[in-house]
């Protein structure tokens, strides 16, 4: 599964831009800088080692929770018995932590993932200070976090740095899949333009609060509940989902958001959780000061859930992210897509039926028929080439694709396959002509969605 990551890779680099190198010697190993780490996310990009990464890694934060727990991670993943990593951290803690690491320029990416308020300042002063970044989403959570993005973009250009964030879900088997077989006229037929009571495009996400990473349950810091820090669930996790609408629909074209997105309607609703479950999730035996402005007959309100309905370049799509507090036993977080196509809909499901991992599945809109199964098959038969193992089983409205377990490598590899791409980028000295417009088009559906969102509420 690596090399065919690595094949798309390449693939992916050729349709950079014609930038000037980097302003660092890219010659030289990639250093990277750890800064104000309060999310698991940071960890993972060093679940795995790269060999045009230096081992050293430098860290800048404040003393705390958030910087042990990224610090156990990371001893942890060097401690691994099958895999083990070998990354040297070297932590600074003053309170100066921001200032020194401008000043000291250990490192030429940033690695960043935490407090969603702080990052759109680290981002800013990470370029000013001729620094690459790589960051976790959501680079911004509201509309002057998005105003000082486009502007940290047109830094990062003028100083030939990258800034990109960390999409890992472009690497999920089954949405590389529905993107592979949408760009098949044959089996697909064209996207859909749908309306706003039927989408041309669903997407639907449901996470949980309480969960495991790595093995251990995770403590997720108090502020992570706070959405002035966090930002609300519409600018949040549906970062990804805005994000899998483009990549999927309108591969590798440049989108302008003044001319191709319309918002349509949006919502937000909380997910109340109650002193236990929070003492569970943070091990904080009181709501600190902070969120009393969300408690409501001792509930702690949550607005981590949001909906939006939007048109971009003429299609109609819906994208919907859910928290709750707990996943009940045996199930987990899950994923819903369909893309509706003239000839098919291409759908991913992750329900009880699919023991809750995500299968992809092709629906003819027209019934199953023997024509529309031989153009199927020989189209399969094309993939196979690039996915050897692939295969179709039938079901009652169409077939299931079938995806050998090498390619179904789970959500903390994909951070890899993120990192592995932005190498080649660093390497390259640009990002393909198409990320940047595209990140600053998914960031203003985002944003104004939440400004929609809240003016409704009011």
């Amino acid at each position: 599964m690596k090399n065919i990551y690595i094949i798309l890779s390449v693939l992916i680099v050729s349709g950079c831009g014609n930038s000037k190198k980097l302003s660092q010697d890219t010659d030289e190993k990639v250093k990277l800088i750890t800064l104000d780490p309060g999310h698991f996310h940071a960890a993972l990009v060093q679940k795995s080692m790269y060999p045009d990464v230096d081992s050293n890694v430098y860290v800048y934060a404040p003393k705390g929770d958030d910087l042990n727990s990224y610090l156990g991670l990371i001893k942890k993943y060097n401690s691994d018995p099958e895999n083990p990593t070998a990354w040297n951290e070297i932590v600074y803690t003053e309170d100066d932590f921001l200032e020194k690491m401008l000043a000291e320029k250990k490192g030429n990416v940033v690695v960043l993932a935490g407090n969603n308020l702080k990052k759109i300042n680290y981002i800013d002063q990470s370029i000013n200070g001729g620094l690459n970044v790589l960051s976790d989403k959501p680079m911004a959570i509201d509309k002057t976090g998005f105003e000082t993005l486009k502007t940290a973009f047109e830094k990062a250009a003028d100083k030939h740095l990258l800034l990109y964030d960390i999409m890992t879900e472009r690497y999920e088997i089954t949405s590389v899949l529905q993107k592979e077989f949408s760009q098949l006229p044959e089996v697909f037929g064209s996207l859909e333009r749908g309306t706003l009571e039927h989408p041309a495009v669903t997407k639907e996400s449901v996470h949980h609060f309480y969960k495991k990473v790595s093995g251990n349950t995770l403590i997720r810091p108090y502020w992570f509940f706070d959405v002035n820090e966090q930002g609300e669930g519409i600018v949040d996790v549906t970062t990804h989902l805005v994000d899998l609408v483009q990549w999927g629909c309108f591969p590798e074209q440049i989108l302008d958001y003044k001319k191709d997105i319309e918002i349509t309607a949006a919502k937000r609703w909380s997910t109340d959780l109650t002193l236990e479950q929070f003492s569970d999730i943070t091990k904080l035996n009181t709501f600190p000061a902070s969120l009393n402005k969300d408690i409501k007959n001792n509930l702690l309100k949550v607005y981590a859930n949001g909906e939006i309905n939007y048109v971009l370049k003429g299609v109609h799509v819906k994208v919907l992210v859910k928290w709750n507090y707990k996943a009940p036993e045996g199930t987990a977080d899950t994923h819903y897509s369909i893309m509706r196509g003239t000839k098919s809909n291409l759908i991913i499901r992750q329900a009880e039926e699919q023991k809750y991992k995500p299968e992809l599945y092709i629906e003819p809109v027209n019934g199953k028929n023997q024509i529309f199964k031989d153009a199927l098959l020989s189209k399969v038969k094309g993939l196979q080439q690039k996915y050897p193992g692939i295969d179709i089983v039938d079901t009652e409205k169409g077939w299931q694709v079938v995806i050998p377990g090498k390619y179904k490598e789970g959500h903390e590899a994909h951070f890899a396959r993120v990192t592995e791409n932005f190498l080649s980028y660093i390497k390259a000295g640009a990002l393909p002509k198409w990320e940047v417009p595209n990140m600053i088009a998914k960031y203003f559906t985002t944003t104004s969605a939440l400004e929609l969102a809240r003016q409704n509420r009011e």
